[in-house]
């Protein structure tokens, strides 16, 4: 498989750490690195709060040990960012589902936060190897290996940054009940909330209206638009002997009807409003 199709199948945010690495000007390396990494020579990895503590097997018979973290978050820190993501409920609802929303990192620079490193010098990492450089191939292949574990648990990043899954879950949760309690708080006791698929219309009285209307805003006037006999056009009837159409006959009989509908309608509405 390419680069290009590894880079295509992860996720964005897995992505986004792994091209902190491979921005490395040590390319030899680095391919050494993923090279571990591919074929299982990362023992272990386990959390010991926000670092990383691993063991990766080299050319020596006993495994070397790796450490790796990143700078993280205070607790009044982790407030503000809380605080934030509890506004939006995208946040939360994608998180939950096990995926990073896409626009998550406004929330940490909102805060004056980072939530990726901005260079490979902002990881801090130890090995136990003879190898001067850091990162070493050790190092570096537990670097690739975070990388899987973002892209299958998107909570790692942020226990990194000094919160686990849970802790960012249960402060969510309280903020939300906290709101829920305000709002509440905030209703009076006599004051009955109605759903608004609950709310109903009486069809019978839709187009009453009782109360009365000022005599200056109304303007009584006959229609000058087109009536139905216009939109209809010519009746197709047959003609008679004198090649005078019956269509004719009732065009002309039905526009008498018309006009003088019209004339008592507008007498009835004006003595209505006098």
């Amino acid at each position: 498989m390419s680069n290009e199709t590894l880079q295509a199948s992860r996720e964005w945010w897995s992505q986004r750490w792994l091209d902190l690495l491979d921005s490395y000007r040590f390319k030899k390396r680095l391919e050494r690195a993923r090279n571990y990494s591919r074929q299982g020579n990362v023992l272990s990895i386990q959390f010991k709060g926000a670092k990383v503590l691993a063991q990766v097997q080299g050319s020596e018979v006993e495994p070397y040990n790796v450490s790796l973290n990143i700078d993280y978050f205070s607790d009044e820190e982790w407030g503000y960012v809380i605080e934030t993501m509890s506004k939006k409920a995208i946040f939360s609802a994608k998180l939950l589902a096990g995926e990073m929303p896409q626009n998550i990192e406004e929330v940490f620079t909102s805060n004056g936060l980072s939530l990726f490193p901005f260079t490979l010098g902002d990881v801090h990492s130890k090995c136990s190897c003879p190898d001067k450089v850091n990162p070493c191939k050790h190092v570096g292949a537990v670097y690739y290996q975070l990388g899987d574990r973002f892209s299958e648990d998107p909570f790692v990043l942020f226990q990194l940054r000094g919160r686990t899954k849970e802790q960012i879950i249960t402060d969510l949760r309280h903020l939300r009940s906290a709101k829920s309690g305000e709002t509440a708080q905030k209703t009076p006791e006599n004051q009955q909330i109605i759903p608004e698929h609950q709310y109903t219309v009486n069809m019978d009285a839709f187009w009453q209206y009782n109360e009365p209307l000022e005599s200056s805003l109304v303007v009584i006037a006959p229609s000058v638009s087109e009536t139905v006999l216009d939109v209809l056009g010519t009746i197709p009837l047959a003609k008679d002997e004198e090649n005078s159409t019956a269509s004719d006959v009732t065009m002309k009989y039905l526009q008498t009807v018309y006009q003088n509908v019209s004339q008592k309608a507008v007498l009835a509405a004006m003595n209505m409003n006098i």
